[in-house]
């Protein structure tokens, strides 16, 4: 294992996982071959985060107490998903959820206990049982990252390229032939038959995010330059509770929903409480932002509930909000809806697998069926680790052809980078509360940078929330403000979406923004 390039004929022909979060540890942990795991910054490092796991407070779900069970698990995820979850999946992920958290275990993962041995349950927003199994309390994702980072450092068949980024996989006759990255900065091409997407979401498309920075949506234009469908774009899950503090455009801290599970509560300034705190995310993040709208500042009131026991119960939390001189002991924290989650993305089989011959995917980049149009609390750690130890498994049995007669790496020009700026874009016209008319503006403003990765995946975003006339989970449209009787799953290639485009958006057939939509929110 090296943390430098070693000799190119090394590596041809290896499964290549790009992104060294949970889903990709975890498929280089689960394959029993050699493999080379792609980090974008160093393995270790935590800040800033290279991807999003580390960051995760809130736990990892699974049916584990004597009063739960996987078909109360499955159910709640339905629930949630509000209509468009595919059930073969939720049953699969749900059953073994308890045996992920015991392989997690055997792989160093120190969870919290009750003082009998047992695992310490916590609750969370529509979940009908305490199921989400903690680390270090509010720092579960740093917790499991770091004994899976210490294991993968033991393990002699992971090569690990740091400072490495993925530009786009190289395809012939619908089957991955190699890959074209950077790294430290120095553009290469790889030969490979197999490629596994493990690069995150897309929440750093929008002002207020709670994703680090990298979260731009990459893997999703290099599958869909690749020919894989994208699926379920539309909807993007805004967090009710991130904190209010700190600069414009930075990374907002996450106030746990597991804060909430112990009994804080949402309040404005009047200290008026407006809305049911433990209802689905979607559905606080709204009552949220039109407190807001109505000139209203929110806080998240935990004094009476946790009180001083705070700094125990949530020590990264409490660290949190003291440095940006927020006592939560002593004081509400204030807090505004961010971008947190997106349930769309690359469209999968139960095994992980893409369209395309040789491509995977998994973790927040993979649009698997198990969240659908809107996720339940703690169940994306759950996702990312059963994803990625089944395709793991799937790699073994990937039939390798004979590596390629290694050529001298071929040179690759470096993408061009959005003119515009599109994270107010995004958050103006695809935030929160969206209109017809605001996405159509949204697009033909993005249009001049519809030719680089991240103009295309907020095309495909803005495009995808245009053609569902309803409201749907996280998805929610004030000009169709109600559900259809029957929801569908979304999905297009990316020539349907240019093809959509140039027939509408650059012939000028969109309608212009009404004039009660122009004002800034």
């Amino acid at each position: 294992m090296t943390t430098s390039l070693p000799p190119l004929e090394q590596l041809a022909g290896q499964p290549f996982i790009v992104g060294a979060g949970l889903a990709g540890i975890m498929t280089a942990l689960s394959t029993t071959r050699r493999c080379v795991l792609f980090c974008p910054g160093r393995l270790e490092d935590v800040t800033p985060p290279p991807g999003a796991s580390v960051l995760a407070q809130g736990g990892m779900a699974a049916a584990i107490g004597p009063d739960d069970s996987p078909a109360l698990h499955a159910a709640d995820t339905l629930e949630a998903g509000a209509g468009l979850c595919d059930r073969q999946v939720i049953a699969r992920i749900t059953r073994e959820g308890p045996a992920i958290i015991t392989r997690l275990t055997g792989l160093g993962v120190e969870w919290d206990r009750q003082a009998d041995g047992s695992l310490q349950l916590g609750l969370e927003a529509a979940h009908s049982r305490r199921r989400i199994v903690h680390a270090g309390e509010d720092a579960t994702g740093a917790m499991i990252m770091r004994a899976l980072v210490t294991r993968v450092r033991q393990t002699p068949r992971i090569t690990v390229i740091e400072h490495a980024r993925a530009r786009d996989v190289v395809v012939h006759d619908n089957a991955i032939t190699g890959l074209r990255l950077a790294i430290s900065g120095h553009e290469l091409t790889l030969p490979t038959s197999a490629v596994v997407l493990a690069t995150g979401g897309v929440g750093s498309l929008f002002a207020d995010t709670t994703n680090p920075a990298g979260a731009t949506g990459s893997g999703l234009a290099i599958a869909a330059r690749a020919g894989a469908v994208l699926g379920n774009m539309e909807f993007v899950q805004f967090h009710p509770t991130a904190l209010s503090a700190g600069k414009e455009g930075q990374r907002l801290c996450l106030i746990s929903e597991a804060v909430r599970g112990e009994g804080a509560i949402l309040v404005d300034e009047t200290g008026e409480r407006f809305t049911h705190e433990l209802a689905t995310r979607d559905t606080v993040s709204r009552a949220v932002w039109r407190h807001m709208m109505q000139g209203h500042k929110i806080y998240l009131d935990a004094r009476k509930a946790i009180g001083a026991d705070f700094p125990h119960h949530f020590p990264a939390i409490s660290a949190l909000c003291l440095a940006h001189e927020v006592n939560p002991v002593t004081q509400p924290i204030p807090i505004r809806p961010a971008a947190h989650y997106h349930m769309g993305g690359v469209v999968v089989d139960s095994h992980g697998r893409t369209g395309v011959a040789g491509l995977w995917a998994a973790g927040e980049v993979a649009c698997t069926g198990l969240h659908g149009a809107n996720r339940l609390a703690s169940n994306s750690l759950l996702e990312a680790a059963a994803f990625g130890s089944w395709i793991g498994q799937a790699l073994d049995d990937h039939a390798i052809p004979a590596p390629p007669a290694v050529m001298p790496a071929s040179e690759g020009s470096v993408p061009p980078t959005p003119s515009r700026p599109y994270r107010q874009i995004m958050s103006r016209y695809a935030g929160v509360i969206r209109t017809g008319g605001g996405l159509h503006e949204g697009l033909r403003q993005i249009l001049p940078d519809i030719r680089t990765d991240t103009g295309m995946v907020c095309a495909a975003i803005l495009y995808a929330a245009l053609q569902r006339h309803e409201s749907r989970g996280a998805h929610f449209r004030s000009d169709f403000p109600t559900p259809l009787a029957t929801g569908t799953s979304s999905g297009f290639t990316l020539p349907e979406l240019r093809g959509w485009i140039a027939s509408t958006v650059e012939t000028g057939r969109t309608p212009s923004l009404p004039e009660h939509e122009r004002t800034p929110i």
